[in-house]
C-alpha cells in the first residue's frame, strides 16, 4: 500500500473514542484502557488479576471519519514463557469498516512480561512504542472500529489520520455485560473479535462489555460492584472454573458468596435479565478438585498443558469440582428465581459437552481453541438470544 500525501492530523485518544472499557487511565505517555475501575484494582493487588483486567478483551477504538490513512502508536505488553521454544505471536488489531472486517495488523516492540509458570514468577522489561498503520481506506464518511488485542495490555499513545475524526454514533443496540474466566476473556481464541463473547455479540446484534478476567472469576465483591455500577440491558455471569483452578474456597463459602455476588448485581440492576452460566465441560475437573497446575513435562514437547492436583476423596470435605458447582448453582438459581423472574440458569455443558470434547478436545486440557470458541458462541446465541431465551428482545 502506498502512503497518502495528505498531512496527518493528531487526535487525542479519549474515553469517548473507546468502547468496552470501564475506565481509561491517563499515563505519562498516553492512555491505558482498564476493564476494572481504579477503586476495584486498589482492593486486590494480585498480579494475575491486574494483568487480566488491563488486557483489553472486547475493547475497541470506535470513530467516524473520511480518513484514508490511520496510524495508531501503542505500547503493548507481550508475554514470554521460559521453557517454550516458540514465542507467543504478536497480538492482532482488527480493523472493521462500517461493521465489516477490513484488515488486520500488529504492533512490534513494547514491554516484555516474562512469566515462569513453573516457578510462579513474573518480570516486566520495558520496551519501545510501535505503530499500527492502515492506508488506502475506502473513500467517504465511514464508521471505523479497531478491536485491540485481547491478551496484550495495550497503552495507546497517539492517533493520526488524514481527515478529522469524531466518536462514532451509538447504534442503539442493547448492551450485554458479561463476566467470566479466561475462557470468556478469550484464551486461545485467534483474534479479539473471535472470542466466544465477541462472536456471540456479533451474532446477536448487541454491544459487548466483556469482563471475562483470565484466572480471576473468583466471586470477588469488587467485581460484583463493578457489574452493579455498569449500565447494561443484559447481564451474564459464568461462574466456576477459576474457583476450582485456584482451590480458593469450599462449598460452605461458595454458596453464600454466590448469593452475595448476585445480591450486589441486583442492587444496580433489579430487573435486568441476569443469566448465571455454569462451567463448560472440563474433563480433568469434573470430579477431581483443584488446584490446577501446569504439567511441567509438557514443556519438553514445547507445549503448555494443565493438570488437576486434587484428590476426589476431598469432595466429601467440601472441596469444589465442576459437578459440585453446577449442582449448587442450579439450586441457588431455582431458589432465587421464585422471587426474581428475570434470573435464569444455563448449564455450561449445553455449550460444550462430552461429545464435543471428543471432536474438539481442549488443547491444553483447560481452554478451548478458535473453532471451539465459535461453537460455544453459536450455542450461546441460540440458547440465550433466540426463541424464548432469557435475552430475547421483548416489546
Amino acid at each position: 500500500m502506498t502512503s497518502t500525501a495528505a498531512p496527518l492530523i493528531s487526535t487525542p485518544v479519549t474515553a469517548s473514542l473507546l468502547r468496552g472499557a470501564l475506565e481509561v487511565e491517563h499515563t505519562e505517555d498516553g492512555v491505558l484502557p482498564h476493564r476494572l475501575p481504579a477503586w476495584a484494582r486498589a482492593q486486590c493487588t494480585d498480579g494475575q488479576l491486574l494483568m487480566a483486567e488491563s488486557q483489553p478483551s472486547g475493547v475497541r477504538l470506535v470513530l467516524r471519519s473520511r480518513t484514508r490513512t490511520l496510524e495508531l502508536d501503542a505500547r503493548p505488553t507481550k508475554r514470554v514463557y521460559p521453557g517454550l521454544a516458540h514465542r507467543p505471536e504478536d497480538g492482532i488489531y482488527e480493523l472493521f469498516i462500517d461493521g465489516a472486517p477490513y484488515a488486520q495488523g500488529t504492533v512490534t516492540g513494547g514491554n516484555t512480561l516474562t512469566i515462569d509458570m513453573a516457578a510462579g514468577t513474573a518480570e516486566l522489561q520495558p520496551g519501545p512504542t510501535g505503530t499500527l498503520r492502515f492506508t488506502e481506506l475506502p473513500d467517504g464518511d465511514k464508521d471505523i472500529e479497531i478491536w485491540l488485542p485481547h491478551t496484550e495490555t495495550t497503552e495507546l499513545m497517539a492517533l493520526r489520520t488524514d481527515a478529522p475524526v469524531e466518536p462514532a454514533p451509538y447504534s442503539g443496540r442493547r448492551v450485554w455485560l458479561h463476566h467470566g474466566s479466561s475462557i470468556s476473556h478469550g484464551s486461545n481464541a485467534t483474534t479479539p473479535s473471535t472470542t466466544w463473547p465477541a462472536l456471540a455479540a456479533s451474532l446477536a446484534g448487541v454491544e459487548l462489555v466483556n469482563l471475562g478476567l483470565g484466572g480471576s472469576a473468583l466471586l470477588d465483591p469488587f467485581t460484583a460492584r463493578a457489574l452493579r455500577d455498569t449500565p447494561a440491558d443484559l447481564i451474564s455471569v459464568k461462574i466456576g472454573i477459576n474457583l476450582v483452578n485456584t482451590d480458593l474456597m469450599r462449598l460452605r463459602a461458595f454458596t453464600p458468596a454466590v448469593h452475595g455476588f448476585l445480591d450486589t448485581i441486583r442492587e444496580g440492576h433489579p430487573t435486568t435479565p441476569l443469566l448465571v452460566v455454569s462451567p463448560i465441560l472440563c474433563p480433568m475437573h469434573e470430579d477431581t478438585p483443584g488446584p490446577t497446575a501446569m504439567d511441567v513435562n509438557s514443556l519438553a514437547a514445547d507445549q503448555v498443558r494443565f493438570q488437576a492436583m486434587g484428590d476426589p476423596a476431598e469432595v466429601a470435605g467440601g472441596k469444589l469440582t465442576l459437578h459440585v458447582i453446577r449442582d449448587e448453582l442450579a439450586r441457588i438459581v431455582a431458589q432465587r428465581s421464585a422471587d426474581d423472574p428475570h434470573l435464569h440458569y444455563l448449564d455450561g455443558r449445553e455449550l460444550y459437552d462430552e461429545k464435543d470434547a471428543e471432536e474438539f478436545p481442549l488443547p491444553d486440557a483447560l481452554h478451548p481453541d478458535g473453532p471451539t470458541h465459535r461453537l460455544i458462541a453459536e450455542r450461546f446465541t441460540e440458547l440465550a438470544f433466540a426463541a424464548e431465551g432469557p435475552f430475547t428482545a421483548r416489546s
